[in-house]
């Protein structure tokens, strides 16, 4: 069963640094979750490797801005 990701906190540059699942109380580092992610064990998330880039988590293109990592995390 995939995990959904239902809340985020970033720090002070604006970078995700830590995701809440539903059911969970506690945050996850992202980190944590990037494996995750990259086992495919997260619903709607996929892992963004660019050379020079640090390596993050990013939804899947929808039409909704809500479920937006960066919105998640009082964000645009």
């Amino acid at each position: 069963m995939k995990r959904r990701i239902v809340d985020a906190k970033a720090d002070l540059d604006g970078d995700i640094t830590h995701v809440r699942f539903d059911g969970n109380t506690n945050f996850t580092s992202v980190g944590r979750a990037i494996p995750m992610a990259r086992r495919g064990d997260i619903q709607g998330v996929h892992v963004v490797e660019r050379k020079g880039a640090k390596t993050h988590l990013r939804t899947n293109p929808d039409r909704q801005s809500r479920n937006n990592l960066d919105h998640m995390a009082g964000g645009k």
